[in-house]
C-alpha cells in the first residue's frame, strides 16, 4: 500500500524508515556510484530529509519499503534551486504550486507495480494539495522509466550528451494519468484515496494546515 508521511512522523514507522534508507544507500551509492553520505548503520541521508518533507512511500506486506520519493514545496529549500541552477541558466523555480520531487528509489527486490505506485502517489499530492506541477532532476537512465509510465516530463533546462545528460524538467497534470496507472495497478481510486485519507487523518487539523503551508 502506499503511504504519504511527513519527516517529522517518519519515527512512528521505524522498519518502513529504517529500510527506505538503506534502500537509498543501495541504489544512489553503491549501483548509481552517486557521491552520497552513507552512515555507519549504511543508510543514505542528506540534509534535506531534515526539513520536514513528504515521503511517499511503497509499504511491502512485510511492512518494509518498496519504493519511495520525497516531497519538498519550492517556496522553500529545495535541491534545484540550490545545487543545479547551471541546468536552468540561473532560473530559480519558486512557486507555492510547484513542489520538488527527489530521491525516486526503488527496493532491489521491487516489482514493476511499485514505479506505478509511486507515480499515483505524486498524482494524489497534485489531486489533495494543489499543487500544479513537480520539479526535478533527472539523467539520461530514467528517461525510459518516466516514458514506460506515461509521465514523460517538460524538459526546461539540460546539460551534457548521450548517457551524460542531466536535465530539469517539470511534470503536469494528465487526466488519461488516472485510467492508464490504476488499471495497471488492479485498484480503484477509491482504494488510492483510501491510502490518502489513512495517512493524514491522524494528523491533528492544526498541524496539517501548518504543514501544508510550508
Amino acid at each position: 500500500m502506499l503511504r504519504y508521511i511527513y519527516g517529522v512522523d517518519l519515527h512512528k514507522h521505524p522498519l518502513l524508515r529504517d529500510t527506505m534508507f538503506r534502500d537509498r544507500a543501495i541504489q544512489f551509492h553503491e549501483r548509481l556510484g552517486w557521491d552520497v553520505t552513507v552512515d555507519e548503520k549504511g543508510e543514505e541521508h542528506d540534509q534535506y530529509d531534515a526539513l520536514n518533507p513528504l515521503y511517499v512511500i511503497w509499504e511491502q506486506p512485510d511492512g518494509r519499503h518498496g519504493g519511495s520519493m520525497r516531497f519538498l514545496p519550492t517556496t522553500g529549500r529545495t535541491m534545484v534551486n540550490e545545487h543545479f541552477l547551471h541546468v536552468t541558466d540561473g532560473v530559480r523555480i519558486e512557486s507555492p504550486l510547484i513542489w520538488e520531487c527527489t530521491r525516486f528509489c526503488l527496493a532491489p527486490d521491487a516489482g514493476r507495480e511499485v514505479s506505478a505506485a509511486l507515480a499515483l502517489g505524486g498524482a494524489e499530492i497534485m489531486a489533495n494539495f494543489a499543487v500544479e506541477h513537480f520539479v526535478g532532476v533527472f539523467d539520461a537512465r530514467m528517461v525510459r522509466i518516466y516514458r514506460l509510465l506515461g509521465m514523460a516530463p517538460e524538459v526546461i533546462g539540460q546539460v551534457g550528451e548521450g548517457s551524460d545528460v542531466l536535465a530539469v524538467g517539470l511534470w503536469g497534470w494528465d487526466d488519461a494519468f488516472w485510467p492508464r496507472t490504476l488499471n495497471r495497478l488492479g485498484i480503484e481510486r477509491e482504494t488510492s484515496l483510501d491510502w490518502f485519507r489513512q495517512s493524514f487523518s491522524a494528523i491533528p487539523p492544526t498541524k496539517k494546515r501548518i504543514l501544508e503551508a510550508a
